[in-house]
């Protein structure tokens, strides 16, 4: 997992959203978080992947904006953004393995030539029933 310097990101405290009386139009405990991949210390292969990566949370700019509000302090908000965008970063540098094309056994085949012979001769019995009178 890639960690990012403290210092590249900025944070901003906001209201939240949602329920929570009177005490959500008062205290600021949602965080905005902003990290700006471009300016940022990453390895040039990182960031051409973090930018690539579709997500909503990164902008045309090149900053990956997180709100968290989960919590009910700001402190364990900033906590989870900081969880967040290292988990985007991971998700964005993950490389899946390439896939080797391999070719059908012979027992599959015919396994599979078996079943669509017995379904076409459930489907020729599904015909009009014919009265020989």
């Amino acid at each position: 997992m890639v960690k990012i310097p403290d210092s590249e990101i900025e944070f901003a405290a906001i209201r939240a959203s949602g329920p929570g009386g009177q005490n959500v139009n008062k205290v600021s405990t949602a965080v905005q978080l902003r990290f700006d991949v471009r300016r940022s210390s990453l390895a040039r292969e990182i960031k051409e992947r973090v930018l690539a990566h579709a997500d909503s949370r990164i902008n045309s700019e090149g900053c990956v904006v997180i709100k968290a509000q989960r919590f009910r302090s700001q402190e364990k908000n900033k906590q989870d953004a900081v969880e967040r965008l290292e988990k985007l970063v991971a998700a964005a540098t993950h490389v899946d393995k390439r896939r080797i094309a391999t070719r059908p056994g012979r027992a599959s085949k015919e396994r599979r030539i078996k079943q669509k012979k017995k379904t076409g001769d459930k489907k020729v019995g599904r015909g009009a029933v014919r009265s020989y009178d």
